[in-house]
């Protein structure tokens, strides 16, 4: 796993780090909207946006996780194979229960 180039997103690295970016931005966007002491469901709306753009990095990931990384165990087999789809089950178990 150390091998970075191995990682399914890394031929989309610029397009999460952009999204990344911009989630940066939403997160200090409500920083100060609290700060503000702005209109409480403005805020909440902020934030349900903010969630939803975590959750579409999040399913990103996933999707190149399991079309590269799973796949590849898979076409390998034996005890490699077995270790990722446990990693993919844990990680949908995290994302269903967030």
């Amino acid at each position: 796993m150390t091998d970075h180039a191995h990682h399914g997103y890394i031929t989309d690295k610029d397009k999460y780090l952009a999204r990344l970016k911009r989630i940066e931005g939403q997160a200090r966007g409500i920083h100060r909207m609290v700060d503000e002491e702005q209109y409480c469901i403005d805020i909440l709306t902020q934030i349900s946006a903010l969630k939803s753009a975590l959750e579409g990095v999040a399913l990103g990931l996933l999707d190149d996780h399991l079309g590269h990384c799973v796949i590849d165990a898979a076409r390998n087999g034996g005890a490699e194979a077995d270790e990722k789809l446990k990693e993919a089950s844990a990680a949908i178990a995290r994302l269903v229960r967030s």
